[in-house]
């Protein structure tokens, strides 16, 4: 806040997506670096072996290998920003944000049916993604090789 205050930024939706950038962006870097341990380079080489420049390689090869780090940081951190009500509340100022928004409805519920329509809103969008890794990641007996 102090950093904010320094250079005249009031509190609303640019501090809030700072905020949270700060400690969200975290997540995705140790996600794609990890991944980056893990990729074969000899793709890289192959790809420029065979006359890719630099920039091809990155959108053909490189960026494929690290998507699926890209999208699990993307909903790691998409859940811990969605989770830090504290955050939210010292950089939001006057900005109503969906989980304060919750947390106001759920120590002083004045709308329940409403409160609870949206509270099952938020379980399907936490639960769908994470059913979808599971359906894509499963083993079946459509696979080769496994072992029956």
């Amino acid at each position: 806040m102090t950093a904010f205050k320094t250079i005249n930024l009031e509190p609303g939706f640019l501090t809030i997506v700072v905020g949270h950038a700060t400690f969200c962006v975290v997540v995705v870097f140790n996600n794609v670096v990890a991944r980056f341990r893990r990729t074969s380079w000899s793709l890289v080489e192959a790809s420029m072996d065979l006359g890719a420049n630099g920039w091809q390689t990155f959108r053909y090869v490189v960026l494929p290998n690290l998507a699926s780090a890209l999208l699990a940081g993307g909903m790691l951190a998409f859940a811990l920003s969605f989770d830090e009500i504290i955050v939210t509340t010292f950089t939001a100022g006057h900005e109503r944000t969906l989980p304060l928004w919750l947390l106001n409805q759920l120590g002083r519920p004045r709308d329940v049916p409403v409160t609870n329509v949206v509270a099952l809103l938020v379980m399907l969008v936490t639960t769908l993604p994470i059913l979808g890794a599971w359906w894509l990641t499963r083993e079946g007996d459509t696979l080769a090789g496994n072992g029956k």
